[in-house]
C-alpha cells in the first residue's frame, strides 16, 4: 500500500502569486531558484513537487497571472459590440501595466523579450500563449461580423492582430517609462479603427 505524503503547509496560490512578481520584476533569465523559493517562502522540495523545475513553474506562473491580473481580457470578449469589446480590452489593459505598486508592463511580454539563447522553448511558450489570446478575439471578431456589428469586408483576423499589436506596444511602452495618460491617448487612437 502507497504511503502519502505530508500535506503542504503553504498556500499554493498565494506561493505561484509570489512567483509571478519575481519573474515579473526579473524576467525568467534573471530569475534563480534561490530567488523564486526566497519570495514563495518554501524549499526546493516543496517547489519541485508542487510546480515542478523552474520552466514549469514559470509556465505555471504565466497561467496565474492570465487568471488574476488579466482577468478583464474576458470580460472584454464579453462586451456586446467590437469596439466596445477592444475599448474594454485595451483601457484595461493601460491600467494593467501602469498599476502602482506592480511591475509596469506585461509579465508575458516581458518574459519573451528578456529571454537569454537558451531559453527559446519559453520564448515558443510565451508566443504561443499570445497566439491563443489572440485567437480569442479573431473568434470574437468573427461573431461580430456575422452579427452585423462590423462589415463584412472587415477581417477579423487582421482587426485582432492589430488589437494583439497595439496592446503588446502598450506594455513594452510602459515597462520603458511610458505614463498612463499618454498610452490611454494611443488607445483612444486605435479605437478610431473601430466604427463608433
Amino acid at each position: 500500500m502507497a504511503t502519502r505524503g505530508r500535506p503542504r503547509s503553504f498556500d499554493a496560490d498565494a506561493a505561484l502569486d509570489r512567483a509571478v512578481d519575481v519573474f515579473w520584476r526579473q524576467g525568467y533569465e534573471g530569475t534563480s531558484l534561490d530567488d523564486l523559493t526566497g519570495a514563495m517562502g518554501i524549499n526546493r522540495p516543496s517547489l519541485y513537487a508542487a510546480f515542478g523545475n523552474k520552466e514549469e513553474t514559470f509556465k505555471k506562473a504565466i497561467g496565474r497571472y492570465a487568471e488574476v491580473e488579466m482577468a478583464y481580457v474576458g470580460d472584454a470578449l464579453a462586451e456586446p459590440t467590437a469596439r466596445a469589446v477592444a475599448e474594454h480590452y485595451l483601457r484595461s489593459h493601460v491600467a494593467a501595466v501602469t498599476a502602482p505598486g506592480r511591475p509596469a508592463g506585461c509579465l508575458s511580454i516581458q518574459g519573451g523579450l528578456a529571454a537569454g539563447e537558451g531559453d527559446q522553448r519559453i520564448v515558443d511558450f510565451l508566443a504561443e500563449s499570445r497566439a491563443g489570446g489572440e485567437q480569442r478575439f479573431v473568434e470574437r471578431f468573427r461573431r461580430a461580423v456575422e452579427d452585423g456589428d462590423l462589415p463584412d469586408t472587415e477581417d477579423p483576423v487582421e482587426l485582432a492582430k492589430y488589437v494583439s499589436t497595439v496592446s503588446a506596444g502598450l506594455a513594452v511602452q510602459a515597462s520603458s517609462g511610458a505614463p498612463r495618460a499618454a498610452l490611454a491617448a494611443v488607445v483612444e487612437r486605435a479605437l478610431r479603427a473601430f466604427p463608433a
